[in-house]
């Protein structure tokens, strides 16, 4: 018996599998998103080839007063991402220059008793509300470093006065931290939209399928049980391999267009272990395999299609509440609020993988969470397999929540 149930509900999932892949709808939103990955990553060098390979404003500085000495060319060399421009202009030439594209913006240097005033001049103040603090400070340094030249300090001198400070974060407790914010929070949102869609096709299949009367064949010759597992281990199938189909597109373009830098800046990947690996893909699993049944029922109480988004508003609502607590804890991942998200079942899938790649999750939290994850699966499953064979066959009005609640009593 338990074979031919194994069977049947592998036959379901095929058969899932099958029907989620022909669909036009899958097939050409999979291709768009492939597509605007690709274009997403490559901005960078499109912008390049726009632009010349030039992203730099240009800024005009005037010193008719020679206040810096002549040496306001030095900041060319510094790491502003500025095209400076030297050359002593008034008002109405720095306006006749932005007038015609010629800068960007200027600045006009005085200076009265001992103040020196910077004028910072754009084309409108309102896009503008402060100068560029990396522009200032670099002005208030070199006009510094000029006024204790002039005292005849040496170099040593100047570096004592002014040293470079490296700051640096340091931790007491021998915890190794697989990964930096930014993946955290990517690593977040893409389990958040790979459980949310993946379990939003559950719903949306078993509904098409209902309209077009493949149901009863299906209810005929196969348990409710086989259906629903079935159903939701063949769209969990197809939507993993989707989404891992997305990961790889990404990472190869970003390999591909990006700065080397500014990849290794934004995702560090460098302490990703096979450990978290693993986790992730559990919570991935686990997750979405009670979202998927949740929205099995959804999908099973409707009879139109345009019925769908109204009955999964509810179930969207709780996974969005679980995102969030994630989201919202990942900013303070020590407090009891994040302790508690991390062992609820609606949000432990998007927080507990966040805590194991901080180095904060005790491996008792994980297993516990595990095991309340499972335990809710199973309850989860057993009320929308309940719910699912008394409702499926219901080509009526969209079921209340009092008609879910009767017919979960009914035998």
């Amino acid at each position: 018996m338990k074979s031919n149930n194994f069977r049947d509900t592998w036959t379901v999932a095929k058969f899932s599998m099958r029907d989620m892949v022909n669909r036009k709808s899958f097939r050409i939103s999979t291709i768009i998103i492939l597509i605007l990955i690709v274009i997403g990553f490559n901005i960078p060098k499109i912008i390049t080839n726009f632009t010349g390979g030039n992203f730099d404003d240009t800024i005009l500085i005037s010193d008719p007063e020679n206040i810096y000495d002549d040496q306001l060319e030095s900041l060319n060399q510094t790491n502003l991402k500025y095209k400076f421009e030297f050359q002593n202009a008034n008002f109405d030439d720095i306006k006749n220059k932005i007038n015609n594209g010629e800068i960007d913006a200027a600045v006009l240097v005085s200076k009265s008793d001992d103040i020196v005033n910077l004028s910072y001049i754009v084309d409108n103040a309102a896009t503008v509300t402060t100068p560029p603090t990396a522009l200032v400070d670099a002005l208030s340094s070199l006009y510094t470093n000029i006024q204790i030249q002039k005292i005849g300090l040496s170099a040593t001198q100047i570096s004592q006065i002014s040293p470079t400070f490296n700051f640096a974060i340091q931790q007491t407790e021998d915890k190794e931290i697989g990964g930096n914010l930014n993946v955290m929070m990517l690593m977040s949102v893409l389990l958040f939209f790979a459980i949310y869609f993946c379990a939003f096709q559950v719903s949306s299949s078993i509904t098409i399928e209902k309209t077009s009367k493949i149901m009863e064949t299906l209810v005929t010759s196969t348990s409710p049980r086989s259906i629903i597992l079935g159903k939701t281990i063949g769209v969990g199938i197809v939507g993993l391999l989707q989404i891992l189909l997305f990961v790889i597109t990404a990472i190869i373009s970003a390999k591909a267009f990006l700065d080397p830098a500014i990849l290794s800046s934004l995702l560090d990947l460098s302490n990703f272990t096979v450990f978290l690996a693993i986790v992730t893909l559990g919570y991935f699993i686990l997750g979405y395999f009670g979202y998927a049944l949740l929205y099995a029922v959804t999908g099973s109480t409707v009879a139109k299609p345009e019925d769908i988004q109204a009955a999964n508003t509810p179930v969207a609502i709780v996974t969005m509440i679980g995102f969030y607590l994630a989201y919202f804890t990942l900013m303070d991942p020590t407090s009891s609020l994040a302790n508690i998200a991390a062992l609820l079942p609606i949000s432990s899938p998007f927080c507990m993988p966040l805590r194991v790649m901080m180095g904060i999750a005790n491996g008792w939290e994980v297993i516990l969470s595990t095991i309340i994850l499972i335990t809710t699966c199973a309850i989860v499953a057993h009320i929308a397999i309940k719910i699912y064979s008394n409702a499926i066959l219901n080509y009526g009005s969209r079921m209340s929540l009092k008609d879910i609640i009767r017919t979960y009593k009914e035998k």
